[in-house]
């Protein structure tokens, strides 16, 4: 037997979600994980002031991740023709344009682009909140998120249709309050778009105060909305509690048949 693609085989195998019998893939996921959350904890610390002494440190660390990141994304283009079962070079491209091969690339990018473009170095900090994207990947190593995700999978045609819903009435709500405060606030209610950073924040919240009607007709339409707003909220999280509750009883359906299902069809036992 080849050793070369015997090799190969068993990096994809490590660096794929692992299995609870895989001690080496299940410890290479964790270490991912735990170097994704360190890289974001040390870009937050890197904002503050107070830990200017350690800067340098942190800095460190952050490298040595990034560093990491790169070569678990060459090592997933190396071995990306286990996944997709074509040619080595279709497969690593294929994977580079995948959700996670974006994921992958866009976290690490921002640290090679002061090198590759000196003179923008400061315009380059501000990409580097891409990394945060990273968080994304490690939702895979969870049940729990990749519980979520089939929900939102399962019931996506309803969520987008309640979006649509409150799209539809933060834009009469725009326009109704433009009707009735764009004589008494010019400046407020320009045009009939203006309104929709005030039905936002009144539909989804209650209203942040740098916005609000002053004539007694927007005021009566702004209570009427605010109490949509609570409605309009809870359309989303009935669909997604609704999603959660028949895929746990689901799951919990199929665990106890496997429980109780023969492992002889013949003898019963």
């Amino acid at each position: 037997m080849d050793k070369k693609p015997f090799f190969r085989k068993r990096v994809f195998d490590i660096i794929q979600i692992g299995k609870k019998n895989d001690t080496a893939s299940r410890t290479f996921d964790f270490a991912i994980v735990a170097m994704i959350l360190l890289n974001i904890i040390i870009s937050v610390c890197l904002t503050f002031s107070e830990l200017e002494g350690i800067a340098p440190f942190l800095q460190t660390i952050e490298t040595m991740t990034i560093v990491c990141f790169t070569i678990e994304l060459m090592l997933r283009l190396w071995t990306a023709d286990f996944l997709f079962g074509r040619g080595r070079v279709v497969s690593g491209v294929k994977y580079l344009f995948s959700w996670n091969g974006v994921i992958e690339l866009l976290s690490i990018i921002p640290f090679y682009l002061p090198f590759l473009f000196p003179a923008g170095i400061v315009a380059f900090r501000m990409f580097r909140v891409a990394r945060i994207l990273r968080l994304f990947q490690a939702n895979a190593y969870s049940n729990a998120m990749n519980t979520i995700i089939v929900v939102l999978r399962r019931k996506r045609s309803q969520i987008l249709s309640s979006l649509l819903i409150i799209f539809v009435i933060m834009l009469m709500s725009s326009l109704l309050m433009y009707s009735f405060e764009h004589e008494a606030q010019p400046d407020v209610f320009k045009n009939a778009f203006s309104g929709i950073w005030w039905a936002t924040s009144t539909l989804l919240t209650v209203g942040y105060g740098d916005i609000y009607p002053i004539t007694v007709g927007g005021q009566i339409a702004s209570i009427i909305i605010t109490f949509l707003g609570v409605g309009v909220v809870a359309i989303p999280t009935g669909i997604l509690s609704a999603g959660f509750t028949m895929h746990l009883s689901e799951k919990r359906f199929a665990e106890n048949n496997a429980e109780t299902k023969p492992c002889c069809p013949h003898c019963g036992k």
